[in-house]
């Protein structure tokens, strides 16, 4: 399904600013569920800020969330469509240099997590 033009355009400005573009950019090439704290600690955010922006992804149809226990996990949203499908892809090419210490600090904390 193709979106119309209205929610092409409140995606890209979900995408437009640079945590919400980092938050979208760690989930797509971490492959894993984030939760807020984690989110908090990568980015060295605060809880407020980090809060907001996983809403205004959640309200452009880009994550979804699972509540287990007392965390809220988040995740890019499934998607077969083919715009959806572009716009993960754009976003995982964005170099690796760009995002060293939060990929390094990421796979750290989820390697905690898993123990």
């Amino acid at each position: 399904m193709k979106p119309n033009l209205q929610n092409s355009i409140t995606i890209f400005k979900a995408l437009s600013e640079i945590t919400r573009l980092k938050i979208i950019w760690l989930l797509i090439n971490m492959d894993s569920k984030i939760c807020v704290s984690e989110i908090i600690e990568v980015l060295n955010e605060p809880q407020y800020n980090v809060s907001r922006h996983l809403r205004i992804l959640s309200k452009a149809g880009l994550l979804e969330e699972n509540k287990e226990g007392k965390w809220v996990y988040y995740f890019i949203k499934k998607s077969d469509g083919e715009f959806m499908q572009y716009i993960k892809k754009a976003v995982s090419v964005i170099s690796e240099n760009d995002m060293t210490f939060e990929m390094q600090r990421c796979k750290q904390l989820l390697l905690i997590r898993e123990k």
